[in-house]
Order: C-alpha cells, then sequence, then structure tokens
C-alpha cells in the first residue's frame, strides 16, 4: 500500500470521494458572502461537480453567492485538447444552477500568453488588489488534481511555470503529458492563495506519484502550499 500524504481520507471509490468533496465544498462555502471556487479537470471532478447540479446537492449549495474560477485550461479548438469549461458546463448540465456571470472561464480564442494575461487581470480584479495578501486569500476552495507525472493544475515537473512567483497565471507553450496542446495556468502563489485545499486522488495510475511525493519527491502538486488546511481525498485503488 502507498503511504498516504498527510491529513488523507481513503474512500472505496471516485464516487465516493466526489460525494465527501461535496460535503466539504459545502462546509468551506457556508457564509453569507460571495465565495470563490477553482475549479480542476478530469473525471472525479466531473462527478463532483454532475453531484452538486443533481437533486441531492442542488438546494444546499449557494449558488448566488458562489463564483467558480479555473486553475487551467488547454487552449485550442481541437477535440484532442479538451476543455474544462465544456467538462464543466456539461456537468452542471442544461439546466445549470449556475447564475449569469458566475462562471469565470480562462480565455482560450488567444495564444496562452493572452489568455493568461487576460485571466489574471480578471483575478486581480475580483480580488481588488495587485499583490496576494497571506491573511486574505484568493479563493476560498482551490480543487487539485494529481497526474501520473506529479503535475497539478498544468504545472509540469520540470517546466518554467513551476518557477514562477510573482505572477498569478502563465501561459503553458508546451504541455508535460498529452495531450500537447498550449495551456493557461494558475501558479502555485495562486493557487496556494486558498482558505481550503482539496486534492482528488483516483485511479491506480496515481499510485507512483502518491509513492514518489511520500519519497519526497519535489513534484508540482506537493509544492502547492495554501494559507488554509489542506486535504486530500484519495479512492481505494489510488493507494493499493
Amino acid at each position: 500500500m502507498v503511504a498516504p500524504p498527510p491529513a488523507a481520507t481513503i474512500l472505496p471509490d471516485a464516487d465516493a470521494v466526489a460525494r465527501a468533496a461535496a460535503e466539504r465544498l459545502l462546509a468551506v462555502a457556508a457564509g453569507t458572502g460571495r465565495a470563490a471556487i477553482c475549479l480542476s479537470g478530469g473525471s472525479t471532478p466531473r462527478r463532483l461537480y454532475a453531484l452538486l447540479a443533481g437533486p441531492e446537492f442542488r438546494g444546499r449549495v449557494p449558488w448566488e453567492r458562489l463564483h467558480w474560477f479555473f486553475g487551467d485550461e488547454r487552449v485550442g479548438d481541437g477535440p484532442e485538447a479538451g476543455s474544462n469549461r465544456r467538462m464543466v458546463e456539461a456537468a452542471f448540465g442544461a439546466d445549470s444552477p449556475v447564475p449569469a456571470g458566475h462562471l469565470h472561464p480562462i480565455p482560450t480564442d488567444r495564444g496562452p500568453e493572452a489568455g493568461a494575461a487576460a485571466y489574471e487581470a480578471e483575478l486581480r480584479a475580483w480580488y481588488g488588489a495587485d499583490g496576494l495578501d497571506p491573511a486574505r486569500p484568493l479563493f476560498d476552495c482551490v480543487l487539485l488534481g494529481l497526474g501520473e507525472d506529479g503535475h497539478t493544475a498544468s504545472l509540469f515537473p520540470g517546466k518554467p511555470a513551476v518557477a514562477e512567483t510573482g505572477r498569478w497565471v502563465v501561459g503553458v507553450p508546451e504541455a508535460g503529458l498529452a495531450p500537447f496542446v498550449p495551456r493557461v495556468s494558475l501558479t502555485l502563489p495562486a493557487l496556494g492563495s486558498a482558505r481550503s485545499l482539496l486534492f482528488l486522488v483516483t485511479g491506480r495510475g496515481k499510485r507512483d506519484p502518491l509513492a514518489r511525493l511520500a519519497a519526497g519527491e519535489e513534484l508540482p502538486a506537493g509544492r502547492v502550499q495554501p494559507q488554509g488546511d489542506v486535504a486530500w481525498l484519495l479512492d481505494q485503488e489510488a493507494v493499493g
């Protein structure tokens, strides 16, 4: 069995991970003011988003107060590129409960650098400042995954974007894994500016990166340092 990260909860399967994530997200979003959630791509988050919009959770989510941002996006129109925005919109459904203007996608109608600059400007406007204050996180909750090479968002091992400390959003001209399309990604400082950080990790393919993290290897997923709490939700397949 792979040694799980600290603050990890091991659940039976991906559906259980999605359900536990929904409950945690609701707890983080409790309150009276607006809240910002940073979304992740992938199959397990897709289950989470569909669950939130489904009959069990739909009435419990304070949709009118929540704003949904993205941790990364693929730039390109081809079907091989995929799209986190399209995935999220499909998961929320044709009768999406997200109010108009509350979903904040990363621009993909321009190159990765221009898209990154535009999204950083939007995040700064939302935040109301040009510098991140540790006492006032950018996001209430950041959802992240773990790639088979240890990447998270579109921050790949050995790529320059991982070392970026000044910018909030960067263009990633070359991905470290397929599909090898340009990306736009939030940086480690932006992803870490969170009251709560939640990793959703499922499947046998995640055992190797989990083992590498446990061995102390400095992978991008292990370098996100939130200002609040961090939790890992793993399924049994991921740890063996």
